[in-house]
């Protein structure tokens, strides 16, 4: 036997035709929207990321269906302060489009749809941020005035520098008032001085070094400290860019556990030597013109290597000199061959007994 019983109304939720059939919410919204729809009024004080945790609706997906709910008029939040001064966040869900002003209406519990809301409107039950509790006591002036500038460090360029205590002014009556002491300014502390270009370009580059590598970040004072150094290694031509790539590279493996000590070490200890000045070869010496000591007419010629005879003529001595020790080796006579020899120094062969 087949029997049909239709369950009672609570639970079904009225799904309206233009959230169903919205073109631009994806299901994620849609569902997430008829889910907060159907919750009893006590359930619906949660904040609308609980509900979504509920339904397996998390992270970039619980950002992208409520975007959507609030760019389609179907989610409102507005920020809220209480009577202590802290802030909440009202949202605000509605099965159909609303406009802020609508939704400032439906906050107020207006009845008039039409009629504008102000800006600060707050949903009902929120307690009024201006309406708090009296003070105890009489009203009485405010007391200004009576303390001393607190010891702090001072940038060059803080926004909000500490207030400095007026001297007290002398009596007239006082001849000789007693001198204040002059104030030393702290060691490496940020100065008015224009500092010196290749300085001041090493202070840029160890303060971009934060840039590369968040474990060697200098403050200004540190990185004041350390810019002679780094100058220094500019003044013997390292360009910023190859110094920049020096501290950044081949970085502990553990770690750096102090930026301004391990800058100050690889600046000392791998300081490149200082250029050496470039020797010029010395300008050869140009020898006067001097008379050829060859035949023929007299002609002048500058010697090299301290040479009495110019090119041709000492080609023509060379010339003649070899022909004369050929004639001489040609007239001499022919040399005995190598067993003539031998016998001749050895004595004649004896004879075998």
């Amino acid at each position: 036997m087949l029997r049909h019983a239709i369950a009672p109304s609570r639970r079904y939720t009225k799904a309206s035709h233009d959230v169903v059939r919205h073109p631009r919410l994806t299901s994620d919204a849609k569902i997430l929207l008829l889910y907060v729809q159907g919750l009893t009024a006590e359930s619906a004080d949660r904040p609308l990321s609980e509900h979504a945790r509920k339904l397996g609706i998390t992270g970039r997906a619980y950002q992208k269906a409520k975007e959507l709910l609030a760019v389609n008029g179907f989610l409102h939040e507005r920020r809220e302060q209480g009577v202590r001064g802290l802030w909440a966040t009202a949202q605000l869900l509605s099965n159909v489009s609303l406009t802020p002003a609508e939704a400032a209406t439906v906050c107020l519990g207006r009845a008039s749809e039409g009629s504008e809301a102000p800006e600060t409107a707050m949903c009902p039950g929120a307690p009024d941020p201006a309406v708090g509790e009296p003070a105890i006591g009489e009203p009485v002036d405010r007391v200004v005035g009576g303390q001393l500038p607190v010891d702090e460090e001072r940038e060059k360029n803080s926004p909000h520098p500490p207030s400095e205590a007026k001297p007290d002014p002398v009596s007239v009556s006082d001849p000789d008032p007693v001198p204040a002491p002059e104030v030393k300014p702290e060691p490496g502390a940020a100065s008015d001085v224009p500092l010196p270009p290749d300085v001041a370009e090493g202070e840029r580059v160890l303060l971009s070094l934060r840039h590369a590598c968040r474990e060697l970040y200098l403050g200004a004072k540190e990185a004041r400290t350390l810019a002679a150094l780094a100058a220094e290694w500019l003044r013997r031509g390292v360009t910023a860019a190859q110094l920049r790539r020096v501290l950044t590279s081949e970085l502990p493996d553990g770690g750096v556990l102090s930026a301004v000590g391990f800058l100050r070490y690889r600046l000392v200890h791998k300081l490149p030597e200082e250029p050496r000045p470039e020797v010029l070869a010395p300008k050869p010496v140009v020898a006067a013109m001097i008379p050829c000591a060859g035949p023929g007419e007299e002609h002048l010629f500058r010697p090299a290597r301290g040479e009495e005879l110019c090119g041709p003529c000492g080609r023509a001595e060379a010339r003649r000199f070899w022909l004369r020790q050929r004639e001489l080796a040609e007239g001499q006579p022919a040399p005995l061959p190598w067993r003539e020899r031998f016998a001749a120094v050895n004595g004649p062969r004896a004879e075998p007994c």
